[in-house]
């Protein structure tokens, strides 16, 4: 039998040196360790390439279908699979290059659907997900030691997940270079790791709970105590609340303008193409630019308003310049050129709801809080809805030519700053309101409050609650009268031994009883107790309680069961 620790000894200098090795028992379970790491490894490199060729899956499938169903295709399979790779790519944020334009320039395509970018988050989420709860081995799976395998590290699940959708990312790259729409070389690079980084974070983030600390060792002790701070989540939950009724309320703006511009949409709409195939395929971008549309109708309440080109800009107070736009269903819905009406400035309502909800977010429900940290903590909500909305506009907008059409969308500044202003001057105030509303003394219905700070210990309502509980419970609480001091707690006497002493008729004899009811002169009378109890004074004598008649015994609802045999309970193993 190998020994558990193995020593070397060896002289050098006239000086013994002992040193001590690692032995195969001591190397076994680390070697068995990264053997079980190197599957779960594994498997998430290839979830994270799974996630990947979904997509990619899903979108050449998609653009097949429609090539098939297209009357005039203008390339072959070929093309439409390298098309499904530029559009995987558009999704992440990637601008395309066109080449094919009337003017011979290559044209920018860099307006990214927001619902198109859901797909891969999606999925990578997903994959990260999977990845963090692989490593729970069941009843049959893991070694015969253990019998379950080891789990990653969040952190070896992020790189492992995020390196096989980057594999993949980097394959579609090259092969979207050569189709009709290639992806920008430069504008792949940084876009599709930044959605692939985002997505398995937070997967990996929801599949270990959602915890919110402590945030990591490396990161400085003042940031992470600052950050354990109540206020940041409360603004954090806050600012998203604002950044939410600000795209509903975009969102409730487009609808508006559709359904008033609705004879414009469906002739443009009709205009673009004749056949099912390219109708059903301008309806779904349509569709997957809805949530652009309402980050555009968010930023034109706000007030910059959005770019349609070089020169032209939709704000409530007008529509000025010329713009020169395409055929499109949702361009027809833009607000006519020319001065604002009231009702175009009537969209300002949005941002001031939003900055009501972002002071209602940011109260706690603690009395120790002072007003200025839940000042603060509003004015921190309404930083992080303006950087929200700065980021979704960034997101939204983009070129979809050039010159004219170089600059389309709202501008990513402007409407960040535009959104911390309008949220921050209701949500101030409404905060410090509601959280005076909330922390309130306590009033009572049936007496004047104390003017103290903690009126529910005070001896007066001690009383009035008192006096209300003895109202409502009736004869349950007797009335105590007073006690007076000087009185002399009686002492009970035993009582006299033997037959008590004759008492003498009266001398006009009562009326006359029944006879069921007299009782015999003679008969002995039960001695008489009388407890005094010290501060109550109250007759404790039981009253006597009449006789009731005799009940029929309850007749049983199952007849018994004549030969029945019960065998005793066996216990459990």
């Amino acid at each position: 039998m190998l020994p558990a620790h193995s020593a070397c000894r060896w002289h050098h200098g006239g000086v013994t040196q002992v040193t001590e090795r690692e032995t195969p028992l001591q190397a076994a379970p680390r070697a068995a360790a990264g053997r079980r790491r190197s599957p779960a490894a594994a498997a998430c490199v290839l979830g994270g390439a799974v996630a990947a060729g979904l997509g990619l899956g899903f979108l050449a499938v998609l653009v097949i279908v429609l090539w098939i169903s297209s009357p005039y295709p203008d390339s072959g399979p070929g093309g439409a699979l390298h098309l499904a790779a530029g559009l995987w790519l558009l999704a992440h944020g990637t601008e395309l290059v066109r080449y094919e334009t009337l003017s011979g320039v290559p044209a920018p395509v860099g307006v990214t659907p927001l619902l198109l970018v859901a797909l891969p988050a999606l999925l990578m989420r997903r994959a990260a997900r999977l990845g963090s709860a692989s490593g729970d081995g069941g009843e049959d799976g893991g070694d015969a030691e253990g019998g379950r395998d080891e789990v990653l590290p969040a952190s070896a699940v992020f790189s492992a997940v995020t390196c096989g959708y980057l594999s993949v990312g980097s394959l579609a790259t090259v092969y979207a270079a050569a189709g009709p729409m290639p992806a920008d070389p430069l504008s792949a690079a940084w876009h599709v790791p930044l959605v692939a980084v985002l997505a398995a974070a937070g997967g990996v983030w929801s599949a270990k709970g959602r915890p919110v600390g402590p945030l990591p060792h490396w990161v400085p002790g003042a940031v992470r105590r600052a950050a354990a701070r109540p206020r940041y989540p409360l603004a954090l939950r806050a600012g998203a609340a604002g950044a939410l009724v600000l795209l509903g309320g975009g969102a409730l703006i487009v609808g508006a303008s559709l359904a008033w511009h609705a004879a414009e949409v469906q002739a443009s709409f009709l205009a673009l193409t004749g056949v099912w195939s390219g109708r059903f395929a301008v309806l779904l971008l349509a569709v997957a630019l809805l949530p652009n549309a309402a980050v555009w109708g968010a930023a034109y309440a706000l007030g910059p308003g959005f770019a349609l080109g070089a020169g032209a800009t939709a704000t409530p107070l007008g529509f000025a310049g010329a713009p020169a736009l395409p055929r499109f269903p949702l361009l027809a819905a833009l607000p006519p050129e020319g001065p604002g009406t009231l009702l175009t400035c009537a969209t300002a309502g949005v941002p001031v709801l939003a900055g009501l909800a972002v002071g209602w977010f940011a109260v706690r429900r603690a009395r120790e809080v002072r007003y200025r940290e839940t000042a603060l903590t509003a004015a921190l909500g309404a930083l992080v809805c303006g950087l929200l909305m700065a980021g979704l506009a960034a997101a939204a907008s983009g070129p979809l030519g050039s010159r004219g059409l170089a600059s389309f969308g709202p501008v990513w500044w402007a409407a960040g700053a535009a959104a911390f202003a309008w949220t921050l001057l209701p949500a101030v105030p409404v905060a410090v309101a509601v959280h005076s509303w909330r922390t309130r003394p306590a009033r009572l219905s049936d007496g004047p409050a104390a003017d103290s700070d903690d009126e529910w210990h005070d001896s007066g309502v001690r009383e009035l609650r008192w006096e209300a509980l003895r109202r409502a419970a009736g004869t349950l609480v007797p009335d105590l009268p007073p006690q007076d001091p000087t009185a002399q707690d009686p002492t009970p006497q035993d009582p006299p031994q033997g037959p008590p002493p004759a008492t003498p008729p009266p001398a006009t004899p009562p009326p006359a009883e029944p006879a069921a009811a007299q009782e015999p002169a003679d008969a002995p009378k039960p001695p008489r107790r009388l407890t005094v109890v010290t501060g109550l004074h109250l007759d404790l004598t039981p009253a006597p309680v009449p006789a009731k008649p005799a009940e029929a015994p309850p007749r049983p609802l199952v007849p018994p069961v004549a030969g029945a045999r019960v065998l005793p309970r066996r216990p459990r193993a």
